[in-house]
């Protein structure tokens, strides 16, 4: 096929031999299958922030660190400059996520670097040497249901140890090869400790994941990993090969949400009186 613009560079550079097909274009990047020698890999093609359509960004690029000061001073400001450093950040996220959770022992794609906007990373294929499918299109037995939702859930765990949260996880962007699932799609992923969102996005990655596999074994949707998970996080308990329950209790005390409103109406009330109090010594 017609080298893309974007794969040019690549191609002249000697990284890429040969593209040989486009493989999904989706909300953050178009994806295609090329040759690099005699290896098949895959070149995730970032878009632009104005193309892409990955919503509330802000959410999960908080607490990101950036070491140099003149880049950081330049993104807040939102200049050209600042903004192509904005760019440049979100895309080298997911580079730094996967050679990090490649280091925790979580399956990821092997990276093999980010090249003007380009990820090239390995594709990841099943038995037959296609694309491996996406967890969304595999049918499965409630005893492999059961054993792959165990494997995520230890993946979502040593990426919390490895200081992580996908953002972002659902059976669409779990790939299923012979060896079981494989995490993609990372660079929203956030800082665990520095973003005020990540219990949140933790609980929901969860979720999704427990909804998917409780369609093929009914039986986890009774489980609460996710405050589990997020629980031992917190207290400092969590380790990368923690056994997991799926029990959790709310907590005994929990917020009376009524008398809170109370205590609210009454300030209001207070306050609204002594304005009034205000207004009426100025009448005088």
């Amino acid at each position: 096929m017609k080298v893309p613009p974007r794969l040019q560079p690549l191609v002249e550079d000697g990284l890429i031999d040969e593209v040989l097909f486009p493989l999904m274009s989706g909300k953050e990047a178009d994806i295609f299958v090329v040759r690099s020698g005699t290896r098949t890999r895959c070149a995730k093609v970032y878009k632009e922030a104005y193309k892409r359509s990955f919503k509330k960004a802000a959410a999960y690029t908080e607490g990101r660190k950036v070491r140099n000061t003149r880049r950081a001073r330049a993104m807040e400001k939102g200049s050209r400059y600042g903004r192509k450093q904005q760019e440049e950040t979100w895309q080298n996220a997911e580079v730094d996520a996967l050679y990090r959770l490649d280091r925790a022992d979580v399956r990821v794609p092997e990276p093999y670097g980010c090249y003007d906007g380009v990820l090239l990373m390995e594709l990841v294929t099943d038995e037959d040497g296609d694309v491996a499918p996406r967890l969304a299109d595999v049918m499965m037995s409630e005893e492999q249901a059961l054993e792959d939702f165990a494997q995520v859930l230890r993946y979502i765990v040593r990426m919390l140890c490895a200081g992580l949260v996908h953002g972002d996880l659902s059976e669409f962007n779990i790939l299923v090869d012979p060896d079981g699932p494989v995490i993609i799609d990372l660079p929203q992923a956030v800082d665990a400790s520095a973003n005020n969102n990540a219990r949140a996005m933790l609980l929901r990655d969860v979720q999704r994941v427990t909804n998917y596999y409780g369609l093929f074994a009914p039986s986890v949707l009774d489980t609460r990993y996710g405050e589990e998970i997020w629980q031992l996080f917190e207290d400092g308990e969590l380790t990368p090969e923690h056994s997991l329950t799926g029990l959790f209790a709310d907590a005994e005390n929990a917020a009376d949400v009524d008398s809170v409103m109370l205590e609210i109406r009454a300030a209001l009330r207070e306050e609204e009186e002594r304005l009034q109090r205000l207004r009426d010594e100025e009448d005088d």
